[in-house]
């Protein structure tokens, strides 16, 4: 017998995942791929009449937003199933698919969740590295399934390289992979795409029992706060999913909040297609300057900084402006309001490509 708490071994051996840094008084915060735009008017009126009754539980089946979800992207209901945000969906698709010993696959670098994800299930993280130019090697992807994969996961536009899977090696690569094993496409950043080659994966997953899509509330609807998220997924598996889902997860509050969003979804396009507009701006200027900057289909760009990784965050941060840095590798800058974005590129100015 032990005088100590008996906790899971494997604990030990998890990743920790680190969040961007909070700004403080006078800094601007470009780590956390945060929407720059405050909730709009209209759902900050409908979150002043939920407030009114969250002393009740939400409806555990959270109807009225997987009603306008199904209806917006032409699927059914019983195929949309919600989670606090999309990285707690992928948590349930890891979970309902894989064992302790099984294998999940996916890029690296990527969303840095899903090391965490995969190890808390017991299950394997089997990477693949990027390609030269930041993007999934797709191929590498399949070959790298084995009989003990259970799970690939694609994240595209990619955290933190901002690049983007193409139609047809998307429909290449899910036409290698077994029906056996389960494809979640995560398109947290889906939204401010503007290459008509990358595909909205819901268009290519028609037809395939294996192919889930993951979306999130979080980057351009600009409620990262309220944490909801969804996959549309074949019915088979979002059963699967519902069945490792924790009771009441998405709140009376945020489902109004998207459900509001979705109807003022024009409005919301304009603040998305302003971000895009200043995502190029970013880009032209850093390479100019001479960083060398990812090509860029989300809210943030990449800059493969290498050794001088450390060094440049700290630049900037001392002049008040927290990035994310990925130690050896590159620094992700999330796209804000022009005037942080232009105390940004002094930073990077100064410090020179």
């Amino acid at each position: 017998m032990t005088n100590h708490p008996r906790l899971r071994p494997g604990l030990a051996d998890l990743p920790a995942y680190r969040p961007g840094r909070s700004a403080a008084a006078g800094a601007v915060k470009l780590s956390s791929n945060e929407n720059p735009f405050p909730p709009l008017p209209s759902v900050l009126a409908a979150l002043d009449e939920a407030a009114a009754v969250v002393n009740r539980y939400p409806d555990p089946t959270n109807a009225r937003l997987v009603e306008a979800l199904a209806e917006r992207h032409g699927v059914s209901t019983a195929q949309v199933v919600l989670g606090t945000g999309s990285v707690a969906v992928a948590d349930q698709l890891v979970r309902a698919t894989a064992d302790a010993g099984d294998e999940v696959v996916f890029a690296w670098r990527s969303f840095e969740a899903y090391p965490i994800l995969t190890r808390s299930a017991g299950a394997v993280p089997v990477t693949v590295p990027l390609l030269a130019d930041a993007r999934h090697d797709l191929p590498a992807m399949a070959a790298a399934v084995t009989d003990r994969t259970r799970l690939v996961l694609v994240c595209t536009p990619n955290n933190p390289t901002g690049t983007a899977v193409r139609r047809s090696e998307l429909e290449l690569f899910l036409d290698a992979v077994p029906a056996s094993v389960v494809v979640a496409v995560d398109e947290a950043y889906r939204e401010y795409v503007r290459d008509e080659d990358v595909p909205d994966a819901l268009t290519v997953a028609v037809g395939r029992p294996n192919v889930v899509v993951l979306r999130t509330f979080s980057k351009a609807f600009g409620l990262a706060g309220l944490r909801v998220g969804y996959a549309v997924a074949p019915e088979p598996i979002a059963v699967a999913l519902r069945q490792v889902q924790l009771p009441f997860g998405v709140s009376t509050m945020a489902e109004v909040a998207a459900v509001a969003s979705l109807a003022a979804e024009s409005e919301l396009t304009v603040r998305v297609d302003e971000v895009v507009a200043e995502r190029g701006r970013l880009t032209r200027a850093l390479r100019a300057t001479g960083f060398d900057v990812a090509d860029s289909h989300a809210n943030f760009v990449w800059l493969r900084t290498g050794g001088q990784t450390a060094s440049f965050a700290q630049a900037c941060a001392d002049a008040g402006v927290m990035v994310r840095p990925f130690p050896g590798e590159g620094v992700r800058v999330t796209v804000a309001e022009p005037e942080a974005n232009d105390r940004f590129l002094a930073v990077a100015a100064a410090f020179g490509g």
